[in-house]
């Protein structure tokens, strides 16, 4: 049940909002657009809705053709202004999602900065200059005018009937909708309904620039956290071991659902989104180890999570045993076709044109 105090307070937020958007709307506040392909990935509500896996979706997509780079802040690292990722780096130096980004992808550039305009102005002086700056996390911050900005809902929160910070999840109202080119839902069932496609549609009023699109999660094989300790295996998951779940996500319930169809003995230790864990933490999780019920026991982390417990003083019995689960994205009926066009031909077109412009440029002088 909600606190009912809390619903002046957003009241309050809810203002604040739209006070800093009519700003920018009015260009008092002023937002920079650059000459170079800019995708933004975000949401209106509070973590969840698959950033990351959206995020990494689209470096997979451009890398073969494009030097991809990707922005974001890095939350809750330990560091401030522009930093450039590095497989070696850690969570606490630069982030959890940066850095699992950059182990997945290592061939490509991935920088943090709490200040966009000021790490893509950087990124435009350097040698080679991007084809197309994806940024992390973005929706709210409007100092940047992306060419593609991609707004990401979770199917099983619907923020039409959710509240603004901090009575509900929303960090701005639902009509900011409109700032969105692409709207995506995610975490969707396999298969949906027509019909339920089209009250998703009228619910979302979809305006004449705006394309919407539906997404899945699709996990892989658990993978060793520390490789060389735990063994690799086709697949762990079977029907008679336990599990202890350990889960630092904004919605961990999608994963625990999974690991549910395999088995039901399950212990989930959960902890805020982006928990840095402690001495006392890593004492919980070797106790609540030992107290599972089976001879076959494993640990289950998420590949986030990997990336802060990877550079801890693990206990020798978690190590061995500690495994995360890849996650995917995957578009219902082919849709991923129609998005992936619209993607690359937005990159292919602004980056031909800027190089049109550049030789004009030189002709000139």
């Amino acid at each position: 049940m909600k606190k009912a105090f809390l619903y002046p307070l957003s009241l309050i937020f809810g203002l604040i909002v739209y006070l800093r958007n009519k700003l920018y709307d009015s260009k008092i506040f002023k937002s920079y657009e650059f000459d170079v392909p800019v995708i933004s990935i975000g949401n209106i509500t509070v973590g969840g809705t698959g950033k990351t896996p959206h995020t990494e979706y689209l470096v997979d997509l451009l890398r073969k053709q494009f030097n991809v780079v990707t922005v974001s802040r890095g939350y809750k690292r330990k560091t401030k202004g522009y930093k450039e990722v590095e497989v070696t780096s850690t969570a606490l130096e630069v982030g959890d999602e940066p850095l699992q980004i950059k182990n997945k992808f290592n061939d490509i550039q991935v920088v943090v900065d709490e200040k966009r305009v000021h790490a893509i102005n950087k990124l435009l002086s350097q040698d080679p200059v991007p084809d197309v700056i994806l940024l992390d996390d973005a929706y709210q911050h409007r100092s940047v005018i992306p060419g593609i900005n991609i707004l990401l809902i979770d199917y099983n929160r619907p923020i039409s009937t959710d509240w603004l910070l901090p009575y509900g999840r929303l960090r701005e109202g639902k009509m900011q909708e409109r700032r969105a080119n692409i709207i995506i839902y995610t975490k969707c069932p396999s298969e949906i309904k027509p019909i339920t496609r089209r009250l998703t549609m009228k619910e979302v009023h979809l305006r004449p620039y705006q394309s919407l699109y539906f997404t899945t999660m699709v996990y892989g094989d658990p993978v060793p956290v520390f490789p060389g300790e735990a063994p690799v295996v086709q697949s762990l998951l079977a029907g008679n071991q336990s599990i202890l779940l350990i889960v630092g996500i904004a919605g961990p319930e999608h994963i625990q659902k999974y690991l549910e169809s395999f088995t039901s003995d399950i212990t989930v230790l959960k902890f805020p989104d982006h928990h840095n864990y402690s001495a006392s933490d890593l004492n919980k999780m070797e106790q609540k180890f030992f107290e599972l019920s089976s001879e076959k026991k494993l640990v289950i982390t998420t590949e986030k999570d990997s990336m802060r417990l990877k550079d801890l003083d693990i206990p020798p019995v978690i190590r061995e045993n500690l495994y995360y689960i890849p996650l995917k994205i995957k578009f219902l009926d082919s849709e991923g076709k129609s998005f992936d066009e619209k993607i690359v031909n937005y990159v292919r077109e602004n980056k031909s044109n800027r190089e049109l412009h550049k030789r004009k440029g030189k002709k000139a002088n």
